[in-house]
Protein backbone atom coordinates (compact mmCIF):
# COMPACT_ATOMS: atom_id res chain seq x y z
CA UNK A 1 0.00 0.00 0.00
CA UNK A 2 1.12 3.52 -0.54
CA UNK A 3 1.22 6.45 1.34
CA UNK A 4 1.82 9.96 0.44
CA UNK A 5 2.80 12.26 2.85
CA UNK A 6 3.53 16.41 2.44
CA UNK A 7 5.66 18.32 4.17
CA UNK A 8 5.71 21.15 6.21
CA UNK A 9 7.02 24.43 6.85
CA UNK A 10 10.45 24.43 6.62
CA UNK A 11 10.78 22.58 3.35
CA UNK A 12 11.16 25.78 1.19
CA UNK A 13 13.41 27.12 -0.42
CA UNK A 14 14.27 29.71 -3.30
CA UNK A 15 13.58 28.79 -6.89
CA UNK A 16 10.71 26.81 -5.49
CA UNK A 17 8.20 25.62 -8.19
CA UNK A 18 9.61 27.77 -11.12
CA UNK A 19 10.09 24.58 -13.03
CA UNK A 20 6.36 23.15 -12.33
CA UNK A 21 4.79 26.38 -13.48
CA UNK A 22 7.26 26.67 -16.54
CA UNK A 23 7.25 22.93 -17.88
CA UNK A 24 3.45 21.95 -16.93
CA UNK A 25 0.35 23.46 -17.59
CA UNK A 26 -2.11 22.02 -14.98
CA UNK A 27 0.30 23.13 -12.07
CA UNK A 28 0.74 26.95 -13.57
CA UNK A 29 -2.89 26.61 -14.17
CA UNK A 30 -3.52 26.32 -10.25
CA UNK A 31 -0.52 28.83 -9.28
CA UNK A 32 -2.21 31.50 -11.79
CA UNK A 33 -5.40 30.84 -9.47
CA UNK A 34 -3.69 30.81 -6.31
CA UNK A 35 -2.30 34.56 -7.45
CA UNK A 36 -5.52 35.72 -7.66
CA UNK A 37 -7.51 34.27 -4.45
CA UNK A 38 -4.61 35.33 -2.64
CA UNK A 39 -4.35 38.79 -4.21
CA UNK A 40 -0.70 39.31 -4.56
CA UNK A 41 2.10 36.95 -7.10
CA UNK A 42 2.97 34.55 -4.46
CA UNK A 43 4.98 32.64 -7.52
CA UNK A 44 7.24 35.64 -8.03
CA UNK A 45 8.39 35.48 -4.34
CA UNK A 46 8.72 31.63 -4.82
CA UNK A 47 10.51 32.14 -7.73
CA UNK A 48 12.97 34.77 -7.23
CA UNK A 49 12.37 35.84 -3.50
CA UNK A 50 15.16 35.50 -0.40
CA UNK A 51 15.69 33.35 1.56
CA UNK A 52 14.34 35.48 4.48
CA UNK A 53 11.65 36.79 2.36
CA UNK A 54 10.45 32.98 2.18
CA UNK A 55 10.75 32.96 6.29
CA UNK A 56 8.01 34.66 6.70
CA UNK A 57 4.89 32.35 8.29
CA UNK A 58 2.42 33.85 6.13
CA UNK A 59 4.32 33.09 2.68
CA UNK A 60 6.11 30.34 3.87
CA UNK A 61 3.18 27.98 4.78
CA UNK A 62 0.90 29.41 1.28
CA UNK A 63 3.61 28.67 -0.86
CA UNK A 64 5.20 25.24 0.56
CA UNK A 65 1.37 24.02 0.18
CA UNK A 66 0.90 25.49 -3.60
CA UNK A 67 4.03 23.58 -4.69
CA UNK A 68 3.11 20.37 -3.00
CA UNK A 69 -0.32 20.85 -4.27
CA UNK A 70 0.73 21.08 -7.61
CA UNK A 71 3.25 18.67 -7.56
CA UNK A 72 0.49 16.42 -6.77
CA UNK A 73 -1.81 17.38 -10.05
CA UNK A 74 1.16 16.28 -12.62
CA UNK A 75 2.42 13.47 -10.80
CA UNK A 76 1.24 10.46 -12.92
CA UNK A 77 -0.66 7.52 -11.22
CA UNK A 78 -0.37 9.20 -7.79
CA UNK A 79 -3.13 7.05 -6.28
CA UNK A 80 -2.29 6.88 -2.87
CA UNK A 81 -3.97 4.60 -0.43
CA UNK A 82 -3.49 7.01 2.39
CA UNK A 83 -2.18 10.32 3.11
CA UNK A 84 -0.61 12.60 6.45
CA UNK A 85 1.15 15.98 6.10
CA UNK A 86 3.41 17.49 8.68
CA UNK A 87 2.21 19.84 10.39
CA UNK A 88 0.98 22.57 7.47
CA UNK A 89 1.00 19.40 4.90
CA UNK A 90 -1.82 18.44 6.05
CA UNK A 91 -3.67 20.95 4.33
CA UNK A 92 -1.74 19.40 1.25
CA UNK A 93 -3.20 15.75 2.26
CA UNK A 94 -6.67 16.95 2.21
CA UNK A 95 -7.15 18.44 -0.89
CA UNK A 96 -4.58 14.53 -2.28
CA UNK A 97 -7.67 12.96 -0.19
CA UNK A 98 -10.34 15.31 -1.82
CA UNK A 99 -11.59 16.25 1.95
CA UNK A 100 -10.76 20.01 0.58
CA UNK A 101 -11.03 21.83 -2.48
CA UNK A 102 -7.76 23.62 -3.61
CA UNK A 103 -9.55 26.75 -3.81
CA UNK A 104 -10.62 26.47 -0.19
CA UNK A 105 -7.36 24.76 1.17
CA UNK A 106 -5.59 27.67 -0.19
CA UNK A 107 -7.82 30.36 1.50
CA UNK A 108 -7.88 28.60 4.89
CA UNK A 109 -3.96 28.02 4.42
CA UNK A 110 -3.45 31.83 4.10
CA UNK A 111 -5.70 32.66 7.06
CA UNK A 112 -4.10 30.05 9.28
CA UNK A 113 -0.58 31.75 8.41
CA UNK A 114 -2.02 35.35 8.84
CA UNK A 115 -3.46 34.30 12.21
CA UNK A 116 -0.13 32.99 13.20
CA UNK A 117 1.83 35.49 12.69
CA UNK A 118 -0.62 37.73 14.50
CA UNK A 119 -0.25 35.19 17.27
CA UNK A 120 3.94 35.60 17.14
CA UNK A 121 3.70 39.09 17.54
CA UNK A 122 0.77 39.00 20.43
CA UNK A 123 2.77 36.14 21.79
CA UNK A 124 6.37 35.60 21.03
CA UNK A 125 8.14 32.20 21.02
CA UNK A 126 10.29 30.23 19.83
CA UNK A 127 11.21 26.39 19.05
CA UNK A 128 14.13 24.03 19.70
CA UNK A 129 15.34 20.47 18.16
CA UNK A 130 16.15 18.74 20.87
CA UNK A 131 18.20 15.57 19.64
CA UNK A 132 19.39 11.88 21.39
CA UNK A 133 16.67 11.80 24.16
CA UNK A 134 14.04 10.14 24.74
CA UNK A 135 10.34 11.36 24.07
CA UNK A 136 9.29 10.61 27.82
CA UNK A 137 12.27 12.72 29.22
CA UNK A 138 11.94 15.83 27.21
CA UNK A 139 8.15 15.86 27.82
CA UNK A 140 8.76 15.67 31.91
CA UNK A 141 11.29 18.40 31.99
CA UNK A 142 9.48 20.66 29.43
CA UNK A 143 6.09 20.08 31.82
CA UNK A 144 8.24 20.83 35.13
CA UNK A 145 9.57 24.19 33.67
CA UNK A 146 5.87 25.01 32.14
CA UNK A 147 4.82 24.25 35.85
CA UNK A 148 6.93 27.04 37.07
CA UNK A 149 6.07 29.35 34.21
CA UNK A 150 7.78 29.40 31.69
CA UNK A 151 5.72 27.77 28.53
CA UNK A 152 7.68 25.39 27.01
CA UNK A 153 6.00 22.36 25.20
CA UNK A 154 6.86 18.98 23.30
CA UNK A 155 5.64 19.90 19.74
CA UNK A 156 6.96 17.99 16.67
CA UNK A 157 7.81 14.24 17.46
CA UNK A 158 9.65 14.16 13.94
CA UNK A 159 11.31 10.58 14.42
CA UNK A 160 12.89 8.80 17.76
CA UNK A 161 15.61 10.89 19.16
CA UNK A 162 14.60 14.03 17.43
CA UNK A 163 12.24 16.20 19.18
CA UNK A 164 11.24 19.59 18.68
CA UNK A 165 10.13 21.73 21.43
CA UNK A 166 8.40 25.10 21.69
CA UNK A 167 7.58 28.03 23.82
CA UNK A 168 8.45 31.36 25.19
CA UNK A 169 11.74 32.44 24.78
CA UNK A 170 12.69 32.07 28.29
CA UNK A 171 10.91 28.33 28.47
CA UNK A 172 13.61 27.52 25.52
CA UNK A 173 16.88 28.45 26.73
CA UNK A 174 15.68 27.01 29.90
CA UNK A 175 14.22 23.59 28.15
CA UNK A 176 17.90 23.51 26.33
CA UNK A 177 20.09 23.94 29.45
CA UNK A 178 18.13 21.21 31.28
CA UNK A 179 17.58 18.75 28.19
CA UNK A 180 21.24 19.08 27.47
CA UNK A 181 22.00 18.21 31.36
CA UNK A 182 19.64 15.30 31.03
CA UNK A 183 21.75 13.68 28.11
CA UNK A 184 20.57 15.58 24.75
CA UNK A 185 23.04 15.31 22.56
CA UNK A 186 22.01 18.69 20.98
CA UNK A 187 19.21 20.90 21.37
CA UNK A 188 19.27 23.91 18.94
CA UNK A 189 17.28 26.82 18.99
CA UNK A 190 15.26 26.88 15.68
CA UNK A 191 15.24 30.02 12.82
CA UNK A 192 11.11 30.38 13.41
CA UNK A 193 9.07 33.17 13.87
CA UNK A 194 6.86 32.41 16.76
CA UNK A 195 6.22 29.21 18.98
CA UNK A 196 4.08 26.71 17.00
CA UNK A 197 2.42 23.87 18.24
CA UNK A 198 1.85 25.59 21.81
CA UNK A 199 -0.26 27.08 23.88
CA UNK A 200 0.89 30.52 22.95
CA UNK A 201 -1.01 29.93 19.46
CA UNK A 202 -4.31 30.08 21.27
CA UNK A 203 -5.46 33.39 19.70
CA UNK A 204 -4.68 31.83 16.27
CA UNK A 205 -7.15 28.50 17.01
CA UNK A 206 -10.26 30.84 17.27
CA UNK A 207 -9.62 32.52 14.06
CA UNK A 208 -9.15 29.40 11.91
CA UNK A 209 -11.85 27.69 13.72
CA UNK A 210 -13.75 30.39 12.81
CA UNK A 211 -13.03 30.01 9.17
CA UNK A 212 -12.84 25.98 8.90
CA UNK A 213 -16.58 26.42 10.52
CA UNK A 214 -17.65 28.42 7.06
CA UNK A 215 -15.77 25.79 4.82
CA UNK A 216 -17.16 22.95 3.08
CA UNK A 217 -15.64 19.44 3.96
CA UNK A 218 -16.20 16.09 1.92
CA UNK A 219 -15.64 12.72 2.76
CA UNK A 220 -12.09 11.40 2.15
CA UNK A 221 -11.57 8.85 -0.74
CA UNK A 222 -8.75 8.01 1.78
CA UNK A 223 -7.80 7.56 5.17
CA UNK A 224 -5.81 10.97 6.46
CA UNK A 225 -3.88 10.04 9.62
CA UNK A 226 -3.75 13.52 11.28
CA UNK A 227 -1.54 14.66 13.30
CA UNK A 228 -3.14 15.65 16.95
CA UNK A 229 -3.54 11.69 17.49
CA UNK A 230 -1.67 9.87 14.49
CA UNK A 231 -5.04 8.17 13.59
CA UNK A 232 -6.84 7.31 10.10
CA UNK A 233 -9.79 9.93 9.34
CA UNK A 234 -12.77 10.57 6.96
CA UNK A 235 -15.49 11.94 8.57
CA UNK A 236 -15.18 15.42 7.80
CA UNK A 237 -16.62 16.72 11.21
CA UNK A 238 -13.86 14.87 12.72
CA UNK A 239 -11.17 16.41 10.23
CA UNK A 240 -12.59 19.66 10.99
CA UNK A 241 -11.80 19.36 14.60
CA UNK A 242 -8.30 17.65 14.59
CA UNK A 243 -7.14 20.48 11.83
CA UNK A 244 -7.77 23.73 15.12
CA UNK A 245 -6.71 21.15 17.73
CA UNK A 246 -3.52 21.05 15.65
CA UNK A 247 -2.75 24.27 16.06
CA UNK A 248 -2.33 24.30 19.53
CA UNK A 249 -1.29 20.56 20.17
CA UNK A 250 1.47 18.27 19.25
CA UNK A 251 2.51 16.83 15.82
CA UNK A 252 2.95 13.53 16.38
CA UNK A 253 4.75 12.36 13.33
CA UNK A 254 6.55 9.74 14.93
CA UNK A 255 3.38 8.17 15.56
CA UNK A 256 1.42 8.87 12.22
CA UNK A 257 4.39 7.30 10.00
CA UNK A 258 4.32 4.24 12.87
CA UNK A 259 0.65 3.80 12.50
CA UNK A 260 0.30 3.82 8.79
CA UNK A 261 2.89 0.83 8.35
CA UNK A 262 0.73 -0.83 10.84
CA UNK A 263 -1.85 -0.39 8.51
CA UNK A 264 -0.19 -1.75 5.44
CA UNK A 265 1.96 1.24 4.19
CA UNK A 266 5.09 -0.53 2.35
CA UNK A 267 5.84 2.70 0.24
CA UNK A 268 6.05 6.49 1.19
CA UNK A 269 6.06 9.18 -1.51
CA UNK A 270 6.95 12.32 -0.56
CA UNK A 271 5.34 15.39 -2.71
CA UNK A 272 6.45 18.84 -2.22
CA UNK A 273 9.75 20.65 -1.69
CA UNK A 274 12.70 19.22 -0.07
CA UNK A 275 12.96 15.66 1.40
CA UNK A 276 13.04 16.13 5.24
CA UNK A 277 10.10 13.68 5.76
CA UNK A 278 11.70 11.24 3.53
CA UNK A 279 14.82 11.11 5.86
CA UNK A 280 12.21 10.68 9.28
CA UNK A 281 10.86 7.80 7.40
CA UNK A 282 13.57 5.98 7.13
CA UNK A 283 14.68 6.72 11.01
CA UNK A 284 10.90 5.46 11.73
CA UNK A 285 9.97 2.68 9.61
CA UNK A 286 13.30 1.78 8.05
CA UNK A 287 11.55 -1.32 6.01
CA UNK A 288 9.71 0.64 3.95
CA UNK A 289 10.54 1.80 0.59
CA UNK A 290 10.90 5.79 0.62
CA UNK A 291 11.01 8.07 -2.37
CA UNK A 292 10.16 11.44 -3.70
CA UNK A 293 7.10 12.22 -6.10
CA UNK A 294 8.92 12.39 -9.37
CA UNK A 295 6.79 13.99 -12.67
Amino acid sequence: MKAVIFPGQGSQFSGMGRDLYEQHPAAKHLMDQANELLGFSLTDVMFTGSDEDLRRTDVTQPAIFLHSVALAAVVPSLNPDMVAGHSLGEFSALVAAKVLKFEDAMQLVAQRAQAMQAACLEQPGTMAAILGLDDETTARICQQISQEGNVVVAANYNCPGQLVVSGSQRGIELACEQLKAAGAKRALPLPVGGAFHSPLMQSAEAALAQAIASTTFSAGICPVYQNVDAAPHTDPDEIRENLVRQLTAPVRWTQSVQRMAQDGATEFVECGPGKVLQGLVKKIAPEAAVSSAAV
